[in-house]
């Protein structure tokens, strides 16, 4: 099922580099026939993979550590965006399995404050964390944001044409109301806690915000403190690129 070459671990290592849990209950998934390299269903635990194989479990293209690493993290209310912290908080990496906390070229590209909650990307690709950070890029993300009182749709206007915050001059792309106490706010920027400080100016107080789209990826199944690996189609959505 593969082709010769360096860099070749047994199967079931590779799932458990993957995150599928460890290499015995990783067995498990070889051999109930859920493992599929390059278009063949694996049950042998003797197989072994590079770099060139395409491995899929459950219908999930899975990406090794030896390739970019890109995942597509739901971070929960409370978690900081951080490897350590000295408060003694949960940061999001705690929420990896042991075998990618322990890379420590994996960031976050795009951060969430400890009460926010939602999509976030990690990645060991110095490029697709340029790509989501520079201003330049104007990656879209949008919010679902809870406030304390009902929205008066003066706001949306002023919010549109930008508020002076501490962090600078900040403008939403777009504002929608969903209902009286919730609105649907897109950015282009990224200054420190903007979406909450515009809101403060404007004399309402964020009770939930949630991101659910970056770019023109969005994951609806994710759960809070779940994630997934995302490949060359989701980083296509990412950057809003067509191309396959």
């Amino acid at each position: 099922m593969s082709s010769s070459g360096a860099q070749k671990l047994r199967i079931n290592r590779f799932l458990a580099d993957c995150g599928l849990g460890s290499r015995r209950s990783c067995e498990v998934i070889v051999t109930e026939g859920r493992v599929i390299i390059n278009g063949e269903v694996c049950t042998s635990l003797s197989t072994r993979v590079g770099p060139e194989d395409q491995v899929e479990v459950n219908g999930q293209i899975l990406k090794p550590q030896y390739e970019s690493i890109n995942i597509l993290l739901y971070k929960p209310r409370g978690y900081i965006c951080s490897r350590d912290d000295p408060q003694g908080r949960s940061t999001i990496f705690e929420l990896l399995p042991k075998h990618l906390q322990t890379q420590r070229n994996i960031h976050y590209a795009g951060r969430l404050d400890l009460d926010s909650e939602g999509l976030i990307v990690l990645t060991n690709s110095g490029n697709v964390s340029q790509k989501l950070s520079h201003p330049k890029t104007k990656i879209e993300k949008e919010y679902l944001v809870s406030i304390s009182s009902p929205f008066q749709e003066i706001h949306k206007e002023q919010m549109l044409r930008g508020i002076e915050i501490d962090s600078g001059f900040a403008r939403a792309l777009s504002v929608e109301k969903v209902s009286k106490r919730n609105i649907a706010v897109t950015l282009e920027q990224g200054l420190k806690r903007q979406i909450r400080y515009m809101l403060m100016a404007l004399n309402y107080r964020v009770t939930r915000l949630i991101r659910v789209r970056i770019g023109n990826l969005v994951d609806t199944s994710l759960e809070p403190g779940s994630w997934r690996f995302i490949g060359k189609k989701d980083l296509n959505k990412l950057f809003n690129e067509t191309k396959d």
